[in-house]
């Protein structure tokens, strides 16, 4: 994926977090793996998700997770999707907005809140391949920006421990090790 096709959804982010992994199978292996991964297999990362959207399933699959309230998807094909949502994600409430699609994302602009996109993909490597994921907050406006930064640096050091986890376990299954 280019980093202009990122840059069309939210350019000049003010959090940015990337994480890459290899696996020694074909692109497409990888990626139904990847699909596959529910939010009971993680363990950190599935546990704040549920905390974070209270009433998701632990069965839930991260593919799924990404496609319904509160975010959704902006663009996808073959071997890689985008995701977003809009809000406060600051507060202990769900103070997420529901969004009609793309350009509704797009077009967001309430004083005080973020748009977050979260971009998933395959790069082909010969015989292998590797998953990457990456993540963008875009605070709207100035009050936004200060409330994001108080809370990354709360919770940014934990994104490092936990971020490529559903990752690693999309290689381990994809190469037959879970």
């Amino acid at each position: 994926m280019a980093e202009e096709q990122l840059d069309d959804w939210v350019a000049g982010p003010a959090v940015r977090t990337r994480h890459r992994r290899r696996a020694a199978v074909p692109p497409d292996e990888l990626w139904a793996a990847a699909r596959e991964i529910r939010l009971s297999e993680t363990g950190t990362l599935g546990r704040l998700v549920r905390w974070r959207i209270p009433g998701t399933a632990p069965d839930q699959t991260f593919r799924g997770l990404l496609a319904e309230y509160p975010f959704v998807v902006l663009a996808e094909g073959e071997r890689w999707s985008l995701s977003g949502l809009c809000g406060r994600i600051w507060t202990l409430n769900r103070d997420y907005p529901r969004l009609d699609g793309p350009e509704a994302f797009r077009a967001w602009s309430e004083p005080g809140t973020v748009r977050v996109l979260f971009a998933h993909w395959i790069e082909p490597e010969g015989d292998a391949s590797a998953i990457v994921s990456e993540a963008r907050i875009a605070p709207v406006d100035r009050a936004a920006e200060r409330r994001l930064r108080s809370l990354w640096m709360l919770i940014g050091v934990f994104e490092r421990l936990i971020g490529a986890e559903t990752l690693e376990l999309a290689v381990a299954r994809a190469e037959g090790r879970r």
